[in-house]
């Protein structure tokens, strides 16, 4: 019943996150489930607060109080090991019963993972200045020359032939490959 590696998010007492991450890492190890159970993630950001003092202070802060990300492969063994970790109160999206959790989406961990610095966002600066295809959309099979790159939006602007002219053309920068003429 081995699906692909997925996030799970499990629930927690509040305030014990970091606990319940160090005992299910050292469950994992002692149960030799280092091949179902991979990473282990409490997001958290540090903010800086102002006391009533005038002094500020940094403090670390849970942005998901009571909950811990897990990266795994869901086995019977692996679900075993996560669910009977001291103070996990059950996986988010499990309605019990012996019941699999349903995982996050990738484009929801990823925002998550972002956030607190896990992987970064991709840039698309190598695009600048090459020749390039469009593979999906409108301008899908036309070729261009990458004028322009907005890592933050993941666009980019082709200055596509039409017609006999250069013209400008927004596409997504994952939507392009480069192409060697």
């Amino acid at each position: 019943m081995t699906q692909g590696v997925r996030w799970y998010i499990i629930q927690t007492y509040s305030g014990y996150e970091n606990a319940v991450k160090q005992d299910l890492q050292r469950r994992v190890e002692s149960m030799g489930m280092s091949e179902y159970i991979f990473r282990i993630i409490v997001p958290e950001e540090t903010v800086i607060e102002k006391k009533a003092d005038g002094k500020e202070k940094e403090k670390v802060k849970q942005l998901f109080p009571g909950y811990v990300f897990v990266e795994m492969i869901v086995t019977d063994e692996s679900w075993f090991v996560v669910r009977n970790t001291p103070r996990v109160t059950g996986f988010l999206g499990s309605s019990g019963g012996g019941t699999k959790p349903v995982p996050l989406a990738p484009d929801e961990i990823n925002q998550i993972l972002l956030k607190i610095g896990v992987i970064s966002k991709p840039t698309y600066d190598h695009l600048l200045d090459q020749r390039v295809e469009v593979l999906t959309g409108a301008y899908s099979g036309l070729k261009g020359i990458v004028s322009e790159v907005d890592n933050d939006q993941e666009k980019i602007v082709v200055e596509i032939d039409f017609f006999g002219r250069a013209t400008p053309t927004e596409v997504d920068a994952t939507e392009v490959k480069i192409i060697s003429e």
